[in-house]
């Protein structure tokens, strides 16, 4: 058996934010024991720590693939650690795909340093507008295609063609525009990676942050996911690093029968 737990993360309230499953380890399991797993889950990410001298190893598993960067799921896993395996921490360190990440615990809020992905401009294309529904004002890609529309109600209420947004340049695709009560309203979607729709995703906000902070012209944002569930982000950009951090609310524990299964 091994103990396994969903959080919610960037969540103020249960229900809210984006969901991760979290198996923390005493040895690590095959790729293919992994990706079972996180097809079985069905959540967006599940993330599989390992402890090692100085921290844990991290790696994060849609149900399509393992994935580079999660934010959601990076602080599903700090929040674990910290309440339930070493309750006497108030920072992890973290060993990634995506380099090192440290989460620090702060009164309820848990923090995240983390890459900012460089972008570039690209060309708003027919392509990008036929799948979107509306034309963008602008284009970026990093690891991601983020497309910036002209107002939040133009976010909130895009209608995506999955099937074409397969079709386009990037892993994941970002709508995004600036907001009224938050300095930025968000929506991300992976049809590549079998998630049609992400709840909450930090590391889109590795994109989008900095975009908003050159264009406010300033480096804390108050980031809002305008997905079905919602989720509040709290975005600090300094040089090449985005600060994310966000509450967390716990779900589940449970335990997965994994005896007799190659491990």
């Amino acid at each position: 058996m091994m103990k396994y737990y969903v959080v919610d993360a960037f969540a103020d309230k249960l229900f809210e934010g984006n969901p991760a499953g979290v198996c923390v380890l005493d040895s690590p399991l095959s790729d293919k024991l992994m990706q079972l797993i996180a097809m079985e889950n069905n959540l967006s990410e599940t993330a599989f720590a390992v402890k090692e001298d100085e921290g844990y190893g991290l790696r994060w598993f849609t149900p399509g693939g393992e994935i580079d960067l999660c934010g959601h799921a990076t602080l599903a896993t700090g929040f674990v650690i910290m309440l339930f395996v070493e309750s006497d921490k108030q920072e992890i360190n973290f060993q990634t795909l995506g380099g090192k990440l440290t989460v620090q615990k702060n009164a309820d809020l848990f923090e995240m340093d983390f890459p900012a992905y460089e972008l570039k401009r690209i060309t708003v294309t027919d392509q990008m507008a036929e799948t979107i529904g509306v034309r963008p004002l602008e284009a970026w890609m990093g690891r991601d295609l983020v497309c910036i529309l002209d107002t939040e109600e133009a976010v909130i209420n895009a209608s995506v063609d999955g099937k074409k947004a397969m079709e386009l340049d990037g892993l994941l695709l970002h709508l995004t525009a600036k907001g009224r009560e938050y300095d930025c309203v968000t929506r991300s979607f992976a049809p590549k990676l079998n998630v049609a729709e992400d709840p909450v995703c930090g590391s889109g906000h590795c994109h989008v942050a900095p975009l908003w902070a050159e264009k406010l012209q300033k480096n804390g944002l108050i980031a809002r996911q305008a997905s079905e569930r919602g989720g509040t982000l709290y975005c600090t950009v300094t040089g090449d690093r985005v600060q994310l951090s966000g509450k967390a609310v716990l779900y589940s524990i449970a335990e997965l029968q994994l005896e007799g299964e190659n491990r």
